[in-house]
């Protein structure tokens, strides 16, 4: 089974912010899309519709983490996400 790795799935708690920055942040909404179309691609890949190396399918990996990652970073900082 392959996971789902979409961008309210990794953060269901953090669905308004994510759709405030989605809405309001020209770059956060541009890394939001390349997200869901490396996470397409990678889920393409995983279900054997195309055929590529696993060095291919490391680095869209990695492309995907460090994308979540700055997005994160991001919803962090719009002072939406309370922690304790």
């Amino acid at each position: 089974m392959i996971e789902n790795h979409s961008l309210l799935n990794e953060f269901p708690e953090h669905k308004k912010a994510i759709h405030n920055l989605k809405t309001g942040n020209h770059h956060f909404a541009k890394m939001f899309d390349e997200y869901h179309a490396v996470d397409k691609e990678i889920h393409r890949i995983e279900e054997g519709v195309e055929n590529t190396s696993d060095a291919y399918v490391e680095s869209l990996k990695k492309r995907r983490l460090q994308l979540k990652d700055e997005m994160f970073g991001m919803i962090k900082t719009t002072g939406l996400v309370r922690f304790g």
